[in-house]
């Protein structure tokens, strides 16, 4: 992990004095937790200060490091000054430590993840070729290696996670959505921007997200230089393994007959035992018609 060195102690600067990280890629977002932190700096203050560091050719500009939710938080409730720590680091040292010191939040998108690890492969490369070293593309392994060291992943999955950016931005929500899995969407990250417009296209119509082995086939037609918009609309509608017919009720349809029913399984067994009621009624009586006749 990228270590934060030379800290100059505590200063209190304006919100709007502070620049985020331009390139940060993990979101800020208005959320529940959000919420709670707001009501918690409201209450408390920030008792953690961000950390900072001076950047331009005057030192004029400062550059926010870690704290970018709490920056947020203080521009919405009106704060006049906040507590910052100034460390001394360099452009990509702050790239790093960006990464470094959000990597450890409990949710995170995989699109976070994904332009997390690329960033920080990037800028460890850089290092690796201002201090002189040559960084060979042999190498890249190695550097995904240590990434994973700090993150507690294999270098094949931040090999994975960095093929997430070459997704189209719809396709990487889909998979922060959890609508398609992350192993098929390394595989879709192979197709061409122009096929991946067209599987876009067939995902909307068909309402479907492509399985493992549908992915994997489209990859290697794409690899093959013969995948078009028509053998992606043959492969979607593909039955998928496994796959069976699915009896899709509204919630609110049978909810009234469901009291007493806390779990998916409760409720499952009780229309199970309705049907199977029901069934027996409707034999019942083609039994009664029967004798009549």
């Amino acid at each position: 992990m990228n270590k934060v060195n030379n800290i100059q102690g505590l200063s209190y600067v304006g919100p709007e004095d502070i620049i985020p990280f331009e390139n940060n890629p993990f979101e800020v977002r208005d959320d529940e937790e959000m919420k709670s932190l707001i009501e918690s700096i409201r209450e408390y203050g920030i008792l953690t200060p961000l950390v900072v560091s001076r950047q331009g050719r005057r030192g004029d500009v400062i550059q926010l490091v870690s704290g970018h939710r709490r920056l947020h938080a203080a521009k919405e409730l009106g704060l006049q000054v906040i507590p910052v720590s100034y460390v001394t680091m360099t452009p990509t040292e702050i790239a790093i430590a960006v990464v470094d010191s959000n990597l450890q939040r409990e949710k995170i998108l995989p699109s976070e993840k994904a332009k997390a690890y690329q960033l920080k492969f990037e800028a460890m490369r850089h290092q690796g070729r201002s201090s002189g070293q040559l960084v060979p593309k042999s190498d890249d392994n190695r550097t995904m290696s240590a990434i994973g060291e700090d993150t507690g992943e294999s270098y094949k999955t931040v090999q994975r996670y960095i093929r997430l950016n070459n997704l189209l931005p719809e396709l990487l929500k889909m998979v922060d959505e959890e609508r398609i899995a992350l192993t098929p969407a390394v595989e879709l990250s192979y197709l061409t921007e122009d096929e991946q417009r067209w599987l876009l296209e067939t995902i909307e119509t068909e309402e479907a997200t492509p399985s493992l082995s549908q992915s994997q086939e489209m990859k290697n037609l794409s690899q093959a230089g013969i995948l078009d918009m028509d053998q992606i609309f043959s492969i979607m509608v593909k039955p998928k393994a496994n796959q069976k017919e699915v009896i899709k009720i509204k919630v609110e349809a049978v909810d009234k007959y469901l009291k007493g029913c806390t779990t998916p399984k409760e409720r499952e067994d009780f229309l199970l035992r309705a049907c199977e009621y029901y069934s027996r009624f409707l034999q019942r009586q083609r039994n009664k018609d029967r004798d009549a006749r």
